[in-house]
């Protein structure tokens, strides 16, 4: 597609991943608005210090509050919905806090497009929806479990989603990414917090390391958004946007260490373990129907992507506390 003229929204684009797929709207010529999470101190999340900043259109809101988004929806042509509370640790200590962002908040996000004649809803799905693997590689037919907060309101914004565009003819995609990383993801995630110990000081604290994830670096993830707002098939349908490979946490930290040069002693912390039957134990993708449906394929291998984050987490590494585990 060309994106050159079209206008487009990014909910959640000060984001990690909602500001890489704004840049590169921006970069491929889209007239790009862009919807951020209202702070008393005006921060536009990472567009603040995007060098794309001044061709980006800011407007601070909230989700669940349906009249900060109408304004920002009037006149796009597409919208890609980002915007959820993400933390699955935290999801155990404020799940209404969840039903209200990523449920309630995409309820608003489908109903201000449809009111608006929105062309387009790009939603965003994860893979925590399958919950553990029953078979791998996991397809888009695979039975979906809430193993947690987080995943059960994921999966009820995806079935939201569903129902607009059966029920209303709201023109929407699911996008379903596994495990993206790269610069600018927070410490909660397990790369960022692998790397900056082993930078600051070569111990890594983690939870469980034997559960298998499906890494995917952003740069992919963002190619899949945008093959799946253009390809008109991919209309009602979910798609899985994985690398098709899996890795244990404990694997992962020791390429890490590898690939950093170092040797890292690894050590358990009880407060990064998750309840035993909330654990996801495996995750892999099946990018079949991605392949066949959009054209795409992952071009950046994980240890391609992981010499990406390494070099600009060595940039940015003072802005992270990998000692202090934040939930």
């Amino acid at each position: 597609m060309n994106w050159n003229g079209r206008r487009v929204l990014v909910t959640g684009s000060g984001g990690f991943i909602g500001s890489h797929l704004t840049e590169r709207l921006v970069e491929l010529g889209a007239t790009t608005r862009a919807f951020v999470h209202y702070r008393a101190v005006g921060a536009p999340g990472w567009l603040g210090s995007s060098p794309l900043r001044d061709h980006i259109e800011v407007i601070a809101g909230d989700i669940t509050d349906r009249d900060s988004l109408n304004p920002a929806v009037q006149g796009v042509d597409a919208v890609f919905h980002l915007a959820a509370l993400i933390a699955i640790p935290y999801s155990y200590h404020a799940p209404a806090s969840y039903v209200r962002t990523n449920v309630e908040g995409t309820l608003n996000v489908l109903q201000v497009a449809r009111d608006a004649g929105v062309g387009l809803v790009v939603h965003t799905s994860t893979s925590e929806v399958y919950g553990s693997a029953r078979y791998v590689p996991i397809d888009e037919a695979h039975p979906l479990q809430g193993q947690s907060p987080y995943a059960a309101t994921k999966i009820g914004a995806d079935m939201l989603a569903q129902a607009f565009h059966l029920s209303f003819g709201l023109p929407v995609v699911t996008v379903r990414p596994f495990n993206t990383f790269g610069p600018r993801q927070s410490a909660r995630a397990v790369i960022p917090t692998i790397i900056t110990q082993c930078l600051k000081g070569g111990r890594v604290r983690l939870g469980n390391v034997y559960p298998t994830r499906d890494l995917n670096y952003v740069a992919n993830t963002i190619e899949g958004f945008l093959l799946a707002a253009s390809i008109p098939g991919a209309i009602g349908r979910t798609i899985n946007i994985g690398s098709g490979e899996e890795i244990s946490i404990g694997t992962l930290a020791d390429l890490i260490a590898r690939m950093l040069g170092t040797t890292i002693e690894m050590g358990s912390d009880s407060e990064r373990i998750r309840p035993q039957a909330s654990e996801v134990d495996r995750l892999c993708s099946g990018n079949q129907l991605a392949h066949t449906l959009l054209g795409w394929s992952p071009h950046i291998g994980l240890e391609e992507g992981l010499k990406h984050t390494i070099e600009w987490l060595r940039q940015h590494c003072d802005s992270y506390q990998p000692e202090t585990y934040t939930v």
